[in-house]
C-alpha cells in the first residue's frame, strides 16, 4: 500500500506531461497535413532521379 503513495503521483505526473505534450504539438501545427506525407512518398520527382545510382 505504501507504494500506491509514489505510483499514483507518477502517473498523474507522467499523463500530464503527454497530454502537455499533445497539446503542444496541436498548437505548433504538427496535425496540420495529415496526407501530405503520405502523398510525397508516391511523387517521383525529377531531382532523385538524376541523383541516384546507375547500374549496368
Amino acid at each position: 500500500m505504501a507504494g500506491l503513495l509514489y505510483l499514483i503521483p507518477a502517473a498523474l505526473l507522467l499523463g500530464a506531461i503527454g497530454l502537455a505534450g499533445f497539446l503542444w504539438a496541436l498548437r505548433s501545427g504538427q496535425y496540420e497535413d495529415l496526407d501530405g506525407a503520405a502523398e510525397r512518398i508516391l511523387i517521383d520527382s525529377d531531382d532523385s532521379a538524376e541523383n541516384a545510382p546507375r547500374s549496368k
